[in-house]
């Protein structure tokens, strides 16, 4: 059985890692276990190379601190005016990245962003909803459900698993 860390205690991400483990490897057994650790970044993170940071930051302390076979690092933030994740997974010899699709965000939304606010609290506050990143986050507001937090990470971490499932290509 095969443990996997998940750097974050958010079940809307751990559920998007959970689902792209065993789509990538269904013959696998796996134990997830979410849990706390820095990102050395703000609490929101404002540019694409900050958001990478936090990703790869929450894997080293990870590493540093748990006992597991695979270490994943999700981290979102933004990139202009558009929300988006990177995905870093490593097993201690091999590292998988990708990011995220973009979510381009209402003027209001960055405005509040900008100023110092969290996007959960924002798109609460937008939508009359509470804790709304756990859940469905901005991306199940403004799609109308369509999408969700959950399941656009799971494309990006399928992404990530990549080398992982094809080590012989990527050496």
């Amino acid at each position: 059985m095969k443990q996997v860390i998940v750097t974050s205690k958010n079940p809307a991400k751990i559920a998007a890692v959970e689902a792209a483990f065993y789509d990538a490897f269904p013959d696998t057994l796996f134990i997830f276990t979410g849990i706390s650790v820095a990102s050395g970044v703000a609490e929101q993170p404002m540019t694409e190379q900050e958001t990478y940071a936090g990703a790869c930051n929450r894997v080293r302390h990870a590493k540093a601190e748990y006992e597991g076979d695979f270490y994943v690092g999700v981290e979102a933030g933004l990139d202009g005016q558009h929300t988006f994740a990177w995905m870093v997974i490593d097993d201690g010899t091999t590292q998988g990245e990708a990011r995220s699709a973009s979510l381009p965000l209402p003027p209001e939304a960055l405005d509040a962003l900008h100023q110092g606010e969290e996007l959960g609290d924002v798109m609460d506050r937008m939508f009359a909803t509470e804790n709304v990143k756990q859940k469905g986050g901005a991306i199940g507001m403004l799609t109308g459900h369509r999408l969700t937090r959950s399941s656009v990470y799971h494309q990006a971490l399928i992404m990530a698993l990549i080398p992982f499932m094809h080590p012989h290509l990527y050496r």
